[in-house]
C-alpha cells in the first residue's frame, strides 16, 4: 500500500525568545510562507499541513492559512504531540514529516533524501539530526504514524509532549532509529530562527539568493558563505535553547 506522506508543520505565535516570528517578514512574504512554498518543492510529500494551537494568538495563523489554501489543525498549545497526532489522524497520514515553522532555509531536496532513505529501511524513525551534521535549520523528521501513536500513548513528562519526537529517539530499545549522514560535517552552521540575530542572517541570504523562477538549496547557501564568510559571524554566539 502506497504511504500517504504528510509534512506537519508546527507554528505558533507565542514564541517566547522572537514572539510572533513565524510572521515575520523575509523578503516580503511571512517566515511561515516560505517554509511551506520550500518544502512544497518536495517530490515525495502528498500534502502539507500547519498545526498550530487553539490559543486565540494563533488565529491569524488559522487566517493566514485559509488566505493562502492551506490545511491546518488546531490543537493544544503545549502538548505538541498530542497535537501532531491528532492532526495526522485528521489528515491519514501514514508517514509524518515533521518541520518547524522557524527553518526558512529548509532545503526540499535534504528532506527528500531523508524521506527516501526511510523508505527504503526497516525503522520507525528517521531524522538528520540525531548525530548533527547538516546545519541546525534543515532539521527533517520521519516516522511512522503507529510510532507518533506509541510515543503518543506513552510519552508523560512534559518535554516529551512539548517537543514530539523525544520519547520516540531517546528509547531507541523501542523504536528502530535511523540517521542521515551529510558529506562532510557542517552542524556548526546555524540556520534557524530563535533570535533576531538569526533572522538578520536569513534576510541576508535571502537579499543574495531569493529568485522568482526558482528555489535555491543548501549548496547555493554554502557558495555564498564561502564567498563571503563574515555572515556566520551574524548570529554564530546564539545559543540553542535546551528541550528540558
Amino acid at each position: 500500500m502506497k504511504e500517504n506522506i504528510v509534512a506537519i508543520i508546527q507554528a505558533r505565535m507565542g514564541s517566547i525568545r522572537l514572539p510572533g516570528k513565524v510572521l515575520m517578514d523575509i523578503e516580503g512574504k511571512p517566515m511561515l510562507w516560505h517554509v511551506i512554498n520550500r518544502v512544497k518543492y518536495s517530490k515525495l510529500i502528498n500534502k502539507i499541513v500547519i498545526a498550530t494551537s487553539t490559543n486565540k494568538k494563533d488565529d491569524v495563523i488559522e487566517e493566514f492559512c485559509k488566505s493562502n489554501n492551506i490545511d491546518f489543525y488546531r490543537g493544544s498549545e503545549m502538548d505538541v504531540l498530542d497535537r501532531y497526532y491528532q492532526a495526522a489522524k485528521v489528515f491519514k497520514a501514514s508517514l509524518i514529516v515533521r518541520i518547524t515553522s522557524d527553518c526558512p532555509l529548509i532545503d526540499p531536496e535534504v528532506v527528500d533524501l531523508v524521506i527516501k532513505t526511510h523508505l527504503s529501511s526497516d525503522v520507525d524513525y528517521t531524522s538528520n539530526n540525531i548525530e548533527r551534521t547538516f546545519p541546525r535549520g534543515l532539521d527533517t523528521e520521519v516516522f511512522k504514524f503507529s510510532a507518533l501513536e506509541k510515543a503518543y500513548k506513552e510519552a508523560v513528562a512534559p518535554y516529551q509532549r512539548e517537543h514530539v519526537t523525544v520519547y520516540i529517539y531517546e528509547n531507541p530499545y523501542l523504536f528502530r532509529l535511523n540517521n542521515v549522514k551529510n558529506d562532510k560535517d557542517i552542524s556548526y552552521l546555524r540556520w534557524t530562527v530563535d533570535e533576531k540575530a538569526d533572522l538578520h542572517f536569513v534576510r541576508e541570504i535571502y537579499k543574495r539568493l531569493n529568485k522568482e523562477d526558482r528555489i535555491f538549496l543548501m549548496r547555493d547557501i554554502l557558495n555564498v558563505l564561502e564567498r563571503e564568510p563574515f555572515l556566520i559571524e551574524i548570529n554564530k554566539y546564539v545559543k540553542q535553547k535546551s528541550i528540558k
